[in-house]
């Protein structure tokens, strides 16, 4: 089964045209520019993808313990951060590649002084090995995945820098540490990236939303895959199927993907 297009479950007003900072083509959403130039137009007010933390507050939350020390990835200005503060976790380091973004939210949430803001490379993390108990993202490896067409046949540049990602999150985490990842993709797709013995987690999810359903995958590091898992993470290696009909992970490059995958 292919994902539905985002046309199938935009939220109501979604449109772009009240929306000047969304780009021409899908493509720009891998370019730090693109960022940069749409924080300093909607500045550090919160905005959510997927929903915000009470969507998928006790999934979460079953997997956090007091006194974790959690890396949020890719944090734009969503307020996940600050809420997992004042729910107790108060141990929170969020990064972001755009020096607007970590600016705004810098001066929006000084007066949380367990919060730090960093710019960095979700590919090149400046942390020592196993610093972090969790570690969160939620839309930032789909944003990366945008310019792809065919969810079967992932590019393997994509595939290449999923990987520098998750290798990063795998060796920041202690043993017995966890990566949440939260993303509207279905495991069909999306757990043969994560799938990989060298990452050296086990692999589960479970589902959240109404209308629509979105996936939040937990890695275990320490534990290890399934069976099925391993099989599912060695196809990713196996040479590309022949060429599908088309079903796209977006239905056109000029797809108002931001305003599309908000709850």
């Amino acid at each position: 089964m292919a994902p539905p297009s985002y046309r199938q479950h935009r939220g109501p007003g979604s449109g772009g045209m009240d929306r000047p900072w969304l780009p021409d083509s899908n493509v720009r959403y891998r370019d730090r520019c693109f960022w940069d130039s749409r924080y300093r137009e909607v500045g550090a007010a919160p905005a959510e993808w997927f929903g915000g933390l009470s969507c998928f507050r006790e999934q979460l939350e079953a997997e956090l313990r007091p006194g974790d020390r959690i890396l949020v990835l890719g944090c734009g200005n969503s307020a996940l951060s600050s809420d997992l503060f004042r729910l107790g976790y108060t141990d929170v380091t969020s990064i972001d590649y755009s020096t607007v973004c970590i600016a705004g939210m810098r001066a929006r949430y000084a007066q949380c002084q367990g919060l730090q803001w960093l710019v960095m490379d979700a590919r090149d993390l400046a942390f020592a090995d196993g610093t972090f108990d969790v570690v969160l993202e939620k839309g930032t490896l789909d944003s990366m995945m945008v310019a792809e067409t065919d969810p079967w046949n992932v590019s393997p540049e994509t595939t290449a820098l999923l990987d520098q990602v998750l290798k990063e999150v795998s060796r920041v985490l202690r043993p017995g540490g966890r990566f949440v990842s939260i993303t509207f993709a279905q495991p069909h797709f999306r757990k043969r990236h994560y799938a990989q013995l060298a990452y050296g987690w086990s692999l589960r999810h479970s589902t959240y939303g109404a209308d629509f359903h979105y996936f939040l995958y937990v890695m275990c590091k320490g534990q290890a895959l399934s069976p099925a898992d391993l099989e599912l993470g060695r196809r990713l290696h196996e040479p590309p199927c022949p060429a599908r009909p088309p079903s796209f992970l977006q239905a056109s490059d000029s797809e108002d993907y931001l305003s599309a995958i908000e709850l």
